[in-house]
């Protein structure tokens, strides 16, 4: 059942792909505000980087499940 929804293709690419490249583009801006304060250059405050960490580590276990459930047929 879990292995349909990461099969859902949209615009040709499944679910588990779009999560993947959301995941990676979280990730870096995660460290692009990070890097960014820390080089004193602060066009996008420090409060972001925490909420970007946890809206990364949220997609990023969702897609891990949908990842996973293709191989192991949950």
């Amino acid at each position: 059942m879990i292995s349909e929804i990461a099969y859902h293709t949209f615009f040709g690419l499944p679910v588990v792909a779009y999560l993947g490249i959301i995941t990676l583009l979280l990730l870096l801006s995660t460290a692009t505000v990070g890097l960014l304060n820390y080089r004193g250059i602060f066009l996008i405050p420090f409060r972001w980087h925490p909420r970007l960490a946890i809206a990364t580590i949220t997609v990023a276990i969702i897609h891990a499940i949908l990842a996973s459930s293709i191989y192991l047929k949950l």
